[in-house]
């Protein structure tokens, strides 16, 4: 046993796993945080020109006309009808991608170890690959879409009651327009986030990681099938908030599928067993 394994199997908090690795909540804590603060800065310091965004836009669009599935505006226009499910979606796409994703982390850890380092690293390599779409393909969200065809700028769309003059799309900011946790043009929110970082989806990569986390290993068949429900819901609720296409789903999948296969192939944590000397 190395010195630097026996250091860490004393640290407070440490899980050492059937492979002889050692791993330690509050390190990996620390760890995930420096990630996201770094994913994040990447994220939202991309200035991509709304003129670009809004031609991928298009772009994408004539795609799932071609594809048949460019139903989000007549998903939107059915959910508006009703108050009380747009207040739900928007709830569910502003805190369940982070809650239910900390759950899922902090229910491996615990209770299957083994797995953790595989499947934090999946999620690692998924989310960084998001930023490779972010850049190469900034997108305007359908959100966004009749600010910019009116001249308006997404910190001005929705903002005190602004309203876009050209509604050829047709498509509403929920977030803005109903009670929520949180707006794209509240606050700090307003100047720090990338606003066209929409391809790939990352709430849908996240859902479907936490499903992947949670349906093999939950023993109750009502909890498998909420948490095989969840990337589906997801999907819906992207649509329904204006904040998504059908193809940033698609998009967040194969960027999450794409870190399994990275991390299968690279991740030994938990998995090859190390003679260890007697």
């Amino acid at each position: 046993m190395s010195v630097e394994t026996a250091t860490k199997r004393r640290l407070p908090g440490a899980r050492v796993l059937r492979s002889g690795h050692v791993i330690v909540w509050w390190v990996e804590v620390i760890a995930v945080g420096i990630f996201y603060v770094v994913y994040s800065t990447i994220r939202n310091s991309n200035n991509a020109s709304p003129d670009t965004a809004y031609d991928n836009a298009r772009r994408l669009i004539d795609w799932q006309q071609t594809l048949q599935i460019n139903v989000e505006q007549t998903l939107q226009e059915w959910a508006l009808k009703s108050e009380s499910l747009i207040i739900v979606c928007n709830y569910f796409y502003g805190s369940l991608h982070f809650a239910v994703t900390i759950g899922a982390a902090a229910f491996l850890f615990h209770r299957f170890p083994d797995d953790y380092p595989r499947f934090r690293n999946t999620l690692g390599v998924g989310t960084a690959l998001a930023l490779i779409g972010f850049t190469l393909f900034p997108l305007m969200p359908p959100r966004l879409l009749d600010c910019y065809l009116s001249g308006m700028n997404s910190k001005e769309c929705f903002v005190d009651g602004n309203q876009p003059t050209t509604t050829t799309y047709g498509f509403v900011d929920t977030l803005a327009r109903d009670p929520a946790i949180w707006s794209f043009n509240s606050g700090a929110m307003s100047k720090l986030s990338n606003q066209f970082a929409a391809m790939p989806s990352v709430h849908c990569a996240w859902a479907l990681w936490c499903a992947a986390v949670f349906v093999p290993r939950v023993r109750r068949l009502w909890a498998k099938i909420l948490a095989a429900s969840y990337p589906v819901l997801t999907v819906v609720v992207i649509v329904l908030t204006a904040n998504h296409y059908l193809l940033d789903a698609v998009g967040g999948f194969l960027a999450l599928g794409l870190g399994w296969v990275i991390a299968h192939r690279f991740t030994r944590a938990g998995r090859d067993v190390i003679a260890l000397p007697t």
